[in-house]
């Protein structure tokens, strides 16, 4: 039992980066949108390369961002407090938009199944995913000892997290145009999820 509360001890602290990173990848947006579409229209098989794509762009995004901005930090120390500060700022924003988002927007033509390198392109274009590396590389920079930690702890944290969302998007693409009929009851889903990445913020400034 003992060895048991040690072992939660080691992994709490990246309890709300693993929270982030599941809300951040999994609530509704360009590579949601696509991997739903895709999902309804060609199968989970046909959408592997787009999935495989966008998650692993986004996982070389996140930690590019984080690369260099842990090198500042670490560069001048006194700026962790202020970039903590505006990461906590950024997930309160993020927070907003996402409880005022609606449905999905799931009219989305596509001739063919979507590349891996279309997939990953959306990630390494989309200003959302370099917004979301620098905010959680100031956010949860204290997890890691160096820069180069910092890139792979983040990569790896969102590549998967991306991984895993997108693939509930797109295994249930046609499920939740069944089951999740209106309008409100998206923004119910949403505003719950905004609820949850909010509360997200409370542990990062729990401790040194």
């Amino acid at each position: 039992m003992v060895a048991l509360t040690e072992e939660a001890r080691m992994f709490e602290p990246i309890i709300p980066l693993v929270v982030f990173a599941i809300i951040a990848t999994g609530t509704p947006g360009i590579a949601t949108t696509l991997s739903t579409a895709s999902g309804a229209q060609f199968g989970f098989r046909r959408s592997v390369p787009l999935m495989t794509g966008s998650a692993t762009g986004l996982a070389t995004v996140t930690g590019a961002a984080a690369a260099g901005l842990a090198g500042l930090l670490l560069a001048v120390p006194s700026l962790q407090l202020a970039m903590k500060l505006v990461g906590s700022l950024y997930l309160v924003w993020l927070a907003i938009k996402i409880g005022r988002a609606g449905p999905p927007n799931l009219d989305v033509t596509m001739a063919k199944p979507t590349s891996f390198l279309s997939g990953a392109g959306i990630q390494w274009l989309n200003p959302k995913g370099w917004a979301m590396g620098l905010g959680a590389a100031a956010s949860f920079a204290a997890l890691a000892d160096g820069p180069g930690q910092l890139a792979l702890l983040l990569g790896s944290t969102f590549g998967l997290a991306a991984a895993v969302m997108l693939s509930i998007w797109c295994f249930a693409g046609m499920v939740l145009a069944r089951l999740l009929k209106t309008e409100w009851q998206w923004r119910a889903l949403n505003i719950v999820l905004a609820l949850v990445l909010a509360a997200s913020i409370i542990p990062m400034w729990r401790g040194p």
